[in-house]
């Protein structure tokens, strides 16, 4: 998990990784969990559409009862984090190859600095469509 170790040690810059650790899910909560940082989930291959992702990121980082599932309201929400806080985002490539521009949305969001006290990062594992450069491999 040397990519992971480097991201929860804060050796690692920027908010968004691709990441190829084939470990299993609850193995990566408790090394997120045990480094003092929070641990979010999205299963990808469940959440295809945007409507299902955009859910699926609400319902896995908490997000309050006002949370409208839109990208407006997503950027609000993680604007707002307080905690350090990795979501692990496996599948991604389905709704990346689905709604490219979607996607292209999201990624821009997610990649936007967060303002609260917390550190704020995104992990996407699997296969997918090519990235942008400024998403780097952590392994």
């Amino acid at each position: 998990m040397s990519g992971l170790a480097a991201v929860l040690a804060g050796h690692t810059t920027g908010t968004l990784h691709r990441w190829h650790g084939n470990f299993d899910v609850t193995d990566v909560a408790h090394t997120v969990e045990h480094a003092g940082w929070r641990f979010a989930h999205v299963d990808g291959w469940k959440a295809t559409t945007k409507p299902e992702v955009l859910s699926a990121f609400g319902d896995a980082l908490a997000f309050p009862e006002w949370y409208g599932a839109n990208f407006d309201a997503l950027h609000d929400c993680l604007y707002a984090v307080s905690d350090d806080t990795l979501l692990l985002w496996d599948g991604w490539g389905t709704f990346a190859r689905a709604d490219e521009r979607a996607f292209s949305i999201m990624l821009d969001v997610l990649t936007e600095p967060t303002r609260g006290a917390g550190r704020f990062v995104v992990l996407l594992r699997g296969e997918g469509p090519e990235l942008p450069e400024s998403v780097d491999s952590l392994d």
